[in-house]
């Protein structure tokens, strides 16, 4: 495997540090990869599924969003819309730099994300959603006690993984403002919907009404016993496995249709 760490320009100019993992031999697609809440591109669950998927012959860029890891930015100033231009940003990067993403790939409110920010990118052939929010403003829960707090006082300092963030009374509203729901239903694109039964942050009924909105083609896997985070590497190599067998169906199809072109 191949590594390159790169940059561009997401929300508001402010520059967002990312990494390519690639294939030692021939590149068949690029995958983009959106993290989940408040975490980052080196949680261990993006790092061992791109790892993976570069066996497949699938390049993956993952990237920190705005004020996370070594990105620019302010956590605070950031919001889901905020987050949907980050995602763009990063794939006109692949596109300018190297190849459009044909594969978009969302862990927790990453999945929200990348489900909300597809019809952007013409390219992407099929979405893959991990433990994924049907709804934005799910991530709220997660921090439920201050939102008194944060009406009254326009925002509050909360613990989120053991580590402090401020959180706004923006980023509520702007959560609450999404129609995402909408958004699944106009995809026109593949969607793998990966869920664990048994997660505890996001419960599965938020897979279900993903995979009823959504069109076909359109398919479920259970993730069984996994955590919501994937911290188990067995998890987390299952996963790639799964997105790299059944991605292969619209990547083929793509190379197929570039190779007429040429």
């Amino acid at each position: 495997m191949k590594v390159e760490r790169t940059e561009f320009f997401g929300s508001d100019g402010h520059k967002l540090a990312a990494r390519i993992d690639s294939p030692d031999g021939p590149v068949h697609a690029f995958a983009l990869f959106a993290h989940c809440f408040t975490c980052g591109k080196d949680v261990v669950a993006a790092s061992r599924i791109a790892q993976a998927l570069t066996d497949h012959g699938i390049a993956v860029l993952r990237f920190d969003f705005t004020g996370l890891g070594a990105s620019e930015g302010e956590f605070a100033n950031t919001n889901f819309s905020s987050n949907l231009a980050d995602l763009i940003g990063a794939a006109n990067h692949l596109r300018e730099s190297y190849l459009a993403p044909a594969l978009l790939i969302g862990h927790s409110l990453g999945g929200a994300a990348v489900l909300a920010a597809a019809a952007d990118m013409p390219e992407v052939r099929a979405i893959v959603t991990i433990g994924a929010p049907s709804d934005p403003s799910h991530v709220s829960g997660l921090f439920r006690d201050h939102l008194e707090e944060i009406e009254d006082k326009g925002e509050a300092q909360v613990q989120l993984s053991g580590r402090p963030f401020r959180i706004k009374r923006q980023f509520l509203v702007d959560a609450a403002e999404q129609n995402l729901a909408e958004k699944i239903a106009h995809l026109r694109k593949a969607l793998l919907v990966m869920h664990s039964p048994v997660d505890k942050t996001v419960d599965i009924a938020n897979a279900m009404q993903i995979f009823t909105a959504a069109r076909h083609p359109k398919s479920f896997i259970s993730l069984d016993d996994a955590d919501h985070l994937l911290s188990r590497k067995s998890d987390a190599i299952y996963v790639a496995k799964m997105i790299a067998a059944w991605s292969g169906r619209y990547i083929d199809a793509m190379l197929k249709e570039s190779a007429k072109t040429d």
